[in-house]
């Protein structure tokens, strides 16, 4: 019997089980479209195999042995198991079914994956997405080394050796304590404010970097008070007075009903922003990987 695994095939089991559901070699023959000669020569070397007869053959079709019988529940199960493992594997061809390594900056991830990733997930409820928060510049290094399947961030001119898909636009805009004298202005530029005293992310954010290139370009240096690593914080020190703060307008109106302050739209042409989807290669994205990614892209 130790010889069953290496050389008892799943399509003489077909054959087999055929033969028990028609009581016929000559019609399970003709159902899978193969000579009855041909059946019968499978039925018999399954025969020396185990060692025993496994049907009776009678002149108006066949029998089933009770050897017969058990090969017969145990090939059905197996059958069942390998269609069953084809389905699985279809599903994960076509993108429905898997497991994705998503890295987003936090703009992304606060102002738009929420909602994208719930309703991806309402169309494809089998696919698992490990989403995880990192600065942008990490977001290009992690999905170059190939540490996640692809990324969302910024859009990060001149990078080399990735793709960037358009995903969603963005606006920056300035939120300050609901009393500062500038709260008056409908709109403001970072020339407005570049005198203020600024609280801001932490100096590995894209955001941090973006307000000190185009300060430098001013001929300004920002005075940033305190560094905290979310918006959620970033806008708590605003209420607090600790100072004035630049970060995506979507964001800071979500604040204007709970805190005292108020967001006016920075008016700067760099100010819009092009968030992207950032990956190595389309081509060599696993089918659910691509599937998320067409989604996404198709959001913006």
């Amino acid at each position: 019997m130790e010889n069953l695994l290496r050389k008892l095939d799943l399509t003489s089991l077909r054959l087999f089980v055929a033969v028990c559901q028609e009581n016929s070699i000559a019609r399970a023959a003709e159902r899978e479209f193969i000579a009855p000669s041909a059946v019968s020569r499978r039925i018999a070397e399954m025969e020396a195999l185990v060692g025993l007869a496994l049907i009776e053959r009678h002149t108006r079709g066949v029998s089933v042995t009770p050897a017969g019988q058990t090969v017969l529940r145990h090939a059905r199960r197996i059958i069942g198991d390998v269609e069953a493992m084809g389905a699985e594997l279809s599903r994960l061809y076509a993108g429905v079914k898997g497991h994705v390594r998503l890295v987003a900056n936090l703009s992304a991830i606060v102002q738009f994956l929420p909602e994208d990733v719930a309703a991806f997930q309402r169309l494809f409820p089998e696919v698992d997405i490990d989403l995880e928060e990192q600065h942008s510049p990490d977001v290009l290094r992690l999905v170059r080394e190939r540490a996640a399947d692809f990324g969302i961030c910024n859009r990060i001119p001149g990078a080399q050796g990735v793709e960037q898909l358009p995903y969603r636009r963005d606006r920056l805009a300035v939120m300050l304590p609901a009393g500062h004298p500038k709260a008056a202005a409908r709109q403001l530029s970072l020339r407005d404010i570049a005198g203020e005293t600024f609280v801001g992310l932490r100096e590995n954010s894209a955001l941090t970097q973006l307000l000190a290139a185009q300060a430098a370009a001013l001929g300004a240096t920002l005075a940033v008070k305190i560094r905290v690593a979310s918006l959620d914080a970033l806008c708590r020190m605003t209420h607090a007075g600790l100072g004035v703060a630049v970060m995506p307008q979507q964001v800071a109106e979500l604040y204007l009903q709970s805190l005292d302050v108020v967001v006016r739209p920075l008016s700067d042409e760099w100010a819009q922003r092009q968030l992207c989807i950032v990956l190595l290669d389309q081509g060599q994205l696993s089918a659910t990987a691509a599937t998320l990614v067409k989604f996404l892209a198709q959001q913006g």
